[in-house]
């Protein structure tokens, strides 16, 4: 397998791994000068995406990000509110760091030259969203998170030592081991965009997932279809801790009309004014909870859910006539064109939609500063689990998550790697996986995507919006048949390496929401229906073995 060697190695080109590797770049830079070293150093930092720059979930990010920017706002606010949503499950100390340390970054983002709406005294414009007590939202008309990462990766490809590599999939860590334990040194992966036959490594001291979650795994879902749990998969084959899988966000309002996919409708657009309500016209949302359609995300979700198992319809609406038309305009305008694309005029009709699964809470385990359990691993983004989100992310602190924790893996990398500056000779004991039988054959492929579908519609059916022990069980018995069978049909194919992460990412999901026997944030239990004190722990698996950390 030939090697190529690098000082840091990020994995993802969403915004998070963007973040990520410019921050590398300015700190490692800014320590190496602090050293007084006056020999000329150029850090190799690869970049890399399996797709392009501009294809990731943070590009699909409508709604915004959340910072303590207005003088009516606080801190204390905002971590309450963070607090509230998590459900007892966030960890104060991630929190309290997410939400202190948001208001650089935000500066950061307009230095870099993101365009966040203003207001007409030129002041940054403020939204409000579901389970905040404030308007502290920043958002780029409704398409902030490709406003972010196109900014972003102009950034990256200007920075000289930032190597991307496009067309680039991960297939496993790759690690050695000494007598402290494992260590990853590098990845093995197949270059699409030049030899798809080959399987290189790449090694370097630093490892950084920031390959977003995977909600690619059900088959109702908001996210681009990169989105396959990629970094949590090869993570935990590795060997390292990953935590709270089972707490995976429905968002509500997904359009929902035959043919089309299933595009999110921002939580924004109830934020301003809109009402859910059913085929009669009635805003049902309050019959579940005294806040309607601005309680929590989950708290909606189930209401849609059982609300449309009660009626039988398959839809509910989003009507947006209690908003100004102007505002509406000035304020949604991809939402107009996608809706319009659908036949759907906002202005003077509701928009049909459902709940689709939105986001991952749990992931790779990492610290304050985005260390995993493995030595060299890192973690960042929806990959990781900080402990920032507990049970049920608070709207828009995803976006803020990127940046503040993408800025402290690399300040804390940074120092390690100009203390360390030598040449690691290693050679790497994990083992890779033998292709030289590979199944490239149409009849092969034929039964990856057979496979891959149906996985995806048992998990929406068995661990979807409301779940019991008997689907779960159904699907852990099924789930573990597809990790055997994939193997056996092992390719150097895009579709059998994303097919293998989706069906390790829903054993993890599907273990995990078994084993928690009762109802909490996003997950909840027809045959568990209450939150209990008991289980106010996490859930974390390590190869095979599940347990509780409180």
């Amino acid at each position: 397998m030939d090697l190529q060697k690098f000082d840091a190695i990020v994995i993802g080109g969403g915004a998070a791994g963007l973040y990520t590797a410019l921050s590398l770049s300015d700190n490692l830079s800014e320590q190496w000068s602090n050293t007084g070293n006056q020999q000329q150093r150029e850090w190799k930092i690869a970049l890399i995406t399996k797709d392009n720059l501009t294809i990731s979930a943070s590009d699909w990010a409508q709604g915004g990000i959340a910072a303590v920017i207005d003088r009516n706002d606080s801190i204390g606010l905002h971590i309450d509110d963070t607090l509230k949503a998590g459900a007892g499950l966030c960890e104060l100390e991630a929190v309290e760091v997410l939400v202190s340390k948001a208001k650089p970054q935000i500066h950061k983002l307009l230095e870099f030259g993101v365009d966040f709406d203003r207001l007409e005294d030129k002041s940054l414009a403020l939204t409000l969203e579901a389970a905040h007590s404030r308007r502290r939202v920043l958002h780029a008309a409704d398409a902030t998170g490709r406003e972010l990462v196109s900014t972003l990766a102009r950034r990256v490809v200007d920075r000289p030592n930032i190597q991307v590599l496009e067309g680039v999939l991960v297939l496993d860590l790759l690690l050695e081991s000494d007598a402290d334990g494992d260590r990853c040194v590098g990845v093995s992966c197949i270059e699409f965009n030049q030899d798809p036959n080959r399987v290189v490594g790449l090694l370097a001291p630093i490892i950084v997932l920031a390959t977003g979650g995977g909600a690619q795994v059900f088959s109702q879902n908001t996210n681009p279809p990169a989105s396959t749990g990629d970094g949590v998969a090869i993570a935990w084959r590795a060997g390292a801790k990953v935590r709270d899988l089972e707490f995976v966000q429905f968002h509500p309002t997904a359009l929902a009309i035959k043919g089309a996919p299933r595009f999110l409708i921002s939580e924004a657009v109830r934020g301003e004014g809109a009402h859910l309500i059913d085929r009669n016209g009635d805003r049902f949302a309050f019959e579940y909870h005294p806040e309607g359609e601005l309680a929590p995300r989950d708290v909606v979700s189930r209401a849609i859910f059982q609300h449309l198992q009660k009626t039988g319809e398959p839809t509910v609406f989003l009507d947006l006539s209690p908003i100004e038309r102007d505002r509406i305009a000035y304020r949604f305008p991809n939402i107009i064109k996608i809706c319009q694309k659908w036949q759907i005029d906002l202005f003077s009709q509701p928009i049909p939609v459902t709940p689709a699964a939105h986001y991952c809470m749990g992931g790779i385990i990492t610290d304050t500063w985005g260390a995993s359990s493995i030595a060299g691993l890192y973690a960042v983004g929806e990959s990781s689990s900080t402990g920032v989100h507990g049970a049920n992310r608070l709207a828009s602190n995803s976006l803020l998550e990127c940046f503040v924790f993408g800025v402290r893996l690399a300040e804390r990398v940074s120092q390690e790697l100009v203390q360390q500056d030598s040449d690691r000779n290693s050679a790497p004991k994990f083992g890779y996986l033998d292709f030289e039988d590979a199944n490239t054959d149409e009849e092969s492929q034929a039964q990856i995507a057979a496979i891959r579908q149906e996985l995806r519609e048992l998990t929406w059916r068995c661990a979807g919006i409301c779940r019991d022990a008997k689907a779960l069980q159904e699907a852990i018995t099924k789930i573990q048949d597809f990790q055997q069978e994939i193997i056996t049909l092992r390719s150097k194919t895009r579709l059998w390496v994303e097919t293998r992460n989706l069906i390790d990412f829903a054993y993890l999901l599907v273990k995990s929401a078994l084993f928690r026997t009762e109802s909490r944030g996003a997950h909840f239990r027809v045959d568990y229906p209450n939150t209990e004190v008991d289980w106010l722990v996490h859930t974390v698996i390590q190869g095979q073995q599940i347990s509780t950390k409180s």
